[in-house]
């Protein structure tokens, strides 16, 4: 059975006739302008008066999300699909940000024809919509509906998940669309990024920028098992783009005196907590140094720059700002005492430590199927090797695999292509005897194993035409003890970065909670929100704030944020435990939830005492 337990009640929420929840307030004959501002991996008790000043005084003079949630599997290219679609994964079919395809990828050589690309690339998205009917979301984005609605448009930032809210549009004259790919070329001279129309590269040239975003410099270095990763920010590339926004697009999209969207998504504090050197092989401080605050504040000043362009253009009195960030973060952890890999050697990985791909070497020993790296034209993964990517496909025939993992970080992601219900049951014994995994979720096609709960549960059961996972793996989580956990989580992560590092993708409390406010005409003034909110519902507010009507295909959707709107009325919330049955050894799936109306919002899952905000004694519903 499940259960639930009331957790506040203020007021109620009017539904239209189709029961979908109607704004209170009186829409304006002008619709606003909006701005999507998405500082990747912040966590939302890092922001301080001292950390980031500006996002402090947006958050605590607007509406302060007090409650947020990131998308489970918490990974950027899965929430990026949240934020610009408004559809929850199970929807989008953006499980993560590799994930498995069945088709080869060729536009890109370095890619070597996966099936398991890493879709952070303008190349790959457009070949995997070509694979997907011409539109692998499955489901209108927010940029695609406002351009055709009138709206001006335009995403700027980090690449992947910055074009996937247009990322139909490969022209760069309807939406402008800026990341780290914009005037790269590959050898032959072709053109890998998004082109800019003739009236930008005009704007940029009378601006005194260059056509071409640079690159990340010393940001960009990861290290290895015995060299740190930076020390640097991403300060010389995000000014660049943080330019463009304030001193080109916003000034033009002024004259043409109407509407507009803009989404910006910075790269930091993500990619530096990423590759950041403070802490190599050890997880103290680990994201907590000196580097990653540098990248907090490097974000802020971007918000406080194009705030600042408002103000000077006279466009902050009709102008929204949502600040979302797409998950919270983690250090990296690679002990285990059960994994079979970590008696071997591998190169650059330290004794005793996980190696890259450590899920796909365990479950090709353990299951007794040969091992193949789809990032390495099929080859064969020898002994003391392991998968270029982490990813791996098991069986006789790479061709044919029976099962494949598409590595991640903080979880990875298992196929069943062959939909082989006793396999499930056999790859589940072999998780459930790991140190490293914490929660297994299901297709709930494959039956019901003890100590897993099912991928429905997730909303990860939906219209989404990519290849659903068969088997999600949640990697163990802990705190090192500070006073408060979400500030100092660390997670077992597969990657090719290094204990101490960062990364995120796990369900914990310190992974799913980003941070979220807004401020603007059409939000609250000084208004802490105590429900719980998710990047789902950052995307189907903004599109109600637009007045945008899209047709869905799916119907995970999630919820207007009315309660932080000046008229807005405020529904009920809920709290509630789900329990798998549990397994032989005694491990069983627990998630914890907050539900508002019909709207599930996922705090943390996993093994009770291995997943930071999860206790290890927890009152629990069956799950049915």
């Amino acid at each position: 059975m499940r259960r639930t337990i009331p957790l506040f009640c203020i007021g109620f929420l009017a539904l239209s006739s189709s029961g979908l929840p109607t704004l209170a307030f009186a829409q304006n004959n002008q619709p606003r302008n909006l701005i999507l501002f998405v500082p990747d991996g912040l966590r939302a008790l890092k922001v301080t008066p001292e950390t980031a000043p500006a996002m402090a005084a947006l958050r605590d003079k607007g509406v302060n999300f007090k409650n947020p949630h990131s998308l489970f599997p918490t990974f950027t290219m899965a929430n990026a699909s949240g934020m610009s679609t408004g559809h929850y994964l199970g929807d989008t079919g953006t499980f993560s940000n590799s994930i498995y395809t069945g088709h080869p990828v060729t536009s890109v050589p370095s890619q070597m024809g996966t099936v398991v690309p890493f879709i952070e690339h303008d190349q790959i998205l457009g070949e995997v919509d070509k694979e997907f009917n011409g539109d692998y979301l499955n489901e209108e984005t927010l940029l695609k509906a406002a351009r055709e609605a009138g709206f001006s448009t335009a995403a700027i930032g980090k690449v992947g998940p910055t074009f996937l809210f247009d990322h139909t549009e490969r022209t760069g004259t309807k939406t402008i669309t800026i990341d780290d790919q914009t005037g790269a070329v590959e050898k032959d001279g072709k053109l890998i990024g998004i082109p800019l129309s003739d009236e930008m590269k005009a704007a940029l040239a009378a601006a005194s920028l260059p056509a071409a975003t640079p690159g990340r410099g010393d940001n960009g270095k990861a290290g290895d098992a015995k060299t740190p990763g930076t020390v640097a920010a991403n300060v010389k590339q995000q000014e660049y783009l943080a330019d463009v926004a304030s001193k080109v697009v916003l000034p033009m999209f002024k004259a043409r005196n109407k509407p507009f969207v803009l989404v910006f998504w910075s790269r930091d504090p993500d990619g530096t907590q990423h590759n950041q050197g403070d802490s190599l092989n050890s997880v103290t401080p680990g994201i907590n140094g000196p580097t990653s605050l540098a990248a907090i504040r490097n974000a802020d000043n971007n918000l406080a720059q194009l705030r600042k362009a408002l103000d000077d253009l006279g466009l902050t009195a009709s102008t929204n700002i949502i600040v979302s960030a797409d998950h919270g973060f983690s250090t990296i952890s690679k002990e285990s005492k059960t994994s079979p890999t970590v008696k071997n050697t591998y190169p650059d990985t330290p004794a005793g430590f996980l190696p890259l791909g450590f899920l796909a070497l365990d479950l090709s020993k353990t299951l007794d199927l040969p091992l193949f790296d789809p990032n390495d034209k099929n080859a064969a993964v020898g002994a003391n090797a392991y998968p270029k990517a982490g990813n791996g496909l098991l069986g006789k025939n790479p061709l044919k695999p029976d099962l494949v993992v598409a590595t991640n970080g903080g979880s990875d992601l298992i196929y069943l292509p062959n939909g082989d219900r006793k396999l499930a049951g056999r790859t589940v014994k072999v998780l459930l005897e790991q140190d490293y995994v914490s929660g297994i979720f299901v297709e709930d096609s494959l039956g019901r194993f003890p100590g897993t709960l099912p991928l429905s549960l997730l909303s990860l059961k939906g219209k989404a035409v990519t290849p659903h996972p068969a088997i999600v793996v949640n990697f163990r989580s802990y705190s090192t003890g500070c006073d408060e956990p979400t500030l100092c989580s660390v997670e077992i992560a597969d990657t090719v970065l290094r204990q101490g590092q960062g990364m995120h993708g796990s369900f914990s409390r310190g992974d799913t909670m980003n941070f979220m406010a807004a401020i603007g005409p059409d939000f609250k003034a000084g208004f802490v929100n105590e429900l719980p909110v998710s990047n789902a519902d950052v995307g189907i507010t903004a599109a109600k704030l637009l007045g945008l009507n899209r047709k869905a295909n799916g119907s995970l959707i999630g919820r207007v944020m009315t309660e932080a709107m000046p008229n807005g009325v405020t529904p009920k919330g809920f709290t509630g435990t789900i329990s798998g049955a549990p397994a032989a050894n005694g491990l069983r799936t627990v998630l914890q939830f907050q539900r508002v109306l019909n709207q599930r919002y996922f705090d943390v899952a996993g093994f009770p005492g291995r997943t930071v905000g999860l206790p290890e004694a927890v009152k629990t519903a069956g799950a049915k």
